[in-house]
């Protein structure tokens, strides 16, 4: 074997022995985890698992998470795309500022949001629904997929707009049947980290629901028993939170190897 695939395969060891270890764990009781070091399960069981998905407040939290993620999804790249458009085909007074300007909202903490947006959602009837994270996550996700398919679209000519003009397609038409079709890898891309974003964060997730639509992320920083964190259910919780993420990766894999060649990723 030659050296450099022996490195490959090293590093790629390295990085899945987390993984391995988490799912490892996510068989084993507690009291196993706590005993020792041990690669296998000694005493194997499914009982993490099958307390997730029989007890409401478990799948419950998966499903609000997915609803309010894939909202957020949604509606940052139907939001972002027109403002891309824009940014990359006419030059305006403030312009530049202006997309400066987008990006220092992706650059704030979630944290300076959480009270404004606890008042504000109270305020407004919207604490504790799925549409008031979507929103929240807004703030951090349209900014960045404005960044990504900006430079999508400006990789794309602007003779292929003048084109369509001229052959008499309105704007609405050009857009979705032949601009649009131009950019899905950009598309792709924005959506993923759009996705991935909105997923792992926890801070605006918490501080915006209660009940109804409280997060996995939420549950699971609520394990705690007379006897301790319940090891092995968060290490199965931990599993099953990978599992969203990896389906996105394999859909859009093909438009993110693009989108790092020829986007601004």
């Amino acid at each position: 074997m030659k050296p450099r695939s022996l490195i490959v395969i090293v590093y790629i060891v390295f990085l899945m022995l987390p993984i391995y270890w988490l799912l490892s764990m996510s068989f084993k009781t507690t009291n196993e985890i706590l005993g020792g070091f041990t690669l296998l399960p000694q005493e194997f069981t499914l009982e993490n698992y099958m307390t997730i998905f029989t007890d409401p407040t478990w799948y419950w939290g998966y499903i609000n998470s997915l609803i309010y993620v894939t909202m957020n999804t949604v509606i940052s790249v139907a939001a972002a795309l027109p403002a891309a458009y824009a940014f990359s085909r006419f030059t305006f007074i403030g312009d530049k500022h202006l997309f400066f300007w987008l990006l220092t909202n992706r650059m704030a903490p979630p944290a300076v949001f959480a009270l404004p947006f606890f008042q504000l959602y109270s305020a407004v009837g919207l604490f504790d629904t799925h549409i008031a994270v979507a929103l929240a996550h807004c703030l951090f996700n349209i900014p960045l997929a404005v960044w990504i398919l900006e430079g999508f679209m400006s990789s794309v000519p602007k003779e292929l707009d003048e084109t369509a003009y001229v052959d008499g397609y309105s704007f609405p038409r050009f857009f979705f049947q032949i601009f649009i079709p131009n950019i899905k890898s950009g598309i792709g891309v924005a959506a993923f980290f759009c996705f991935m974003f909105s997923w792992v964060e926890m801070l605006l997730a918490k501080t915006l629901t209660a009940v109804d639509a409280k997060p996995i992320a939420a549950t699971m920083t609520k394990t705690a028993s007379s006897a301790g964190y319940e090891l092995g259910l968060l290490a199965a919780a931990g599993v099953l939170t990978i599992i969203p993420g990896a389906f996105v990766i394999y859909f859009v894999r093909n438009y993110i190897a693009k989108g790092f060649a020829l986007g601004r990723v």
